[in-house]
């Protein structure tokens, strides 16, 4: 469960702002593209799309696992989207879906992609409480129950002890990030997802970005420093910032990655 528990970790889970099927995967296919390193490399929305002709993913219970086979290298990655109203997905147990993960699935990664997949539904299965996803409240309610299913697949796989002490330490790292962050905001279906990286040092900063836009609003904000440090999701300017991972060099010089999302 790796690659869902960072996704909880980085913010990858957002409020759908549509019942859309066909727009929710979009939306969820852009925000995989923004992931460093990710990109365009591969039309991701299409390929979602042709094999949701083939086969229906939904799963039962109110979720789905779309997925984009890729014949690049790389990690299993993947991006979690709630619908509170629920989408008309064509599932099989006819309900309607509040819960699409979405994978990105290199060729070296899909016995990972398998197996999580086997994980998750086992953990769906085994949740008392499972007809709860149809009346979740708000985005924080669905990572909780997220967590929770994380929690069931380790428990599964691991020895008591071990498993707990990855479960508190998931739910640490999920408490300190949603302390640390604004409250999610919906976003429009035209929201266009823009990757950058920030290099902060003492006495200045450089953005570096493919927009032209973006970089010059980020290096002409003199708080731009003081608010990246503060909260891992901020508005500037037309866009939303996103930080999705810091490092630390040598001279007190960090390194951000972050997606800006626009929000004309």
């Amino acid at each position: 469960m790796k690659s869902l528990l960072e996704a909880l970790e980085k913010g990858r889970l957002i409020e759908l702002p549509e019942n859309d099927k066909g727009k929710a995967l979009e939306l969820l296919a852009h925000l995989i593209e923004a992931i460093p390193d990710i990109g365009t490399k591969s039309d991701l929305l299409a390929n979602v799309l042709d094999r949701e002709k083939q086969s229906n993913t939904a799963i039962g219970h109110g979720v789905a696992c779309p997925h984009c086979r890729s014949a690049t290298e790389g990690e299993l990655l993947c991006a979690v989207g709630w619908s509170p109203d629920g989408i008309d997905y064509g599932a099989q147990d006819g309900s309607k879906v509040h819960l699409v993960v979405m994978y990105y699935v290199p060729d070296s990664e899909r016995n990972s992609y398998l197996k999580e997949i086997s994980a998750l539904a086992k953990a769906i299965k085994a949740d008392d409480s499972i007809e709860s996803i149809s009346t979740m409240s708000d985005v924080h309610i669905a990572r909780s129950k997220l967590l929770d299913w994380v929690g069931l697949a380790i428990s599964e796989s691991l020895p008591d002890s071990k498993a707990r002490m990855i479960k508190l330490e998931a739910k640490q790292a999920l408490v300190q990030g949603a302390q640390a962050s604004t409250p999610p905001t919906i976003l429009a279906s035209g929201a266009r997802f823009i990757p950058f990286k920030l290099v902060i040092w003492q006495d200045g900063l450089v953005a570096l970005s493919g927009d032209p836009g973006l970089t010059e609003t980020l290096e002409g904000m003199p708080d731009l420093r003081s608010r990246v440090a503060a909260a891992r999701e901020f508005d500037i300017p037309q866009y939303r910032i996103a930080v999705l991972a810091e490092s630390t060099f040598a001279a007190n010089r960090k390194e951000y990655e972050a997606i800006a999302i626009s929000l004309g």
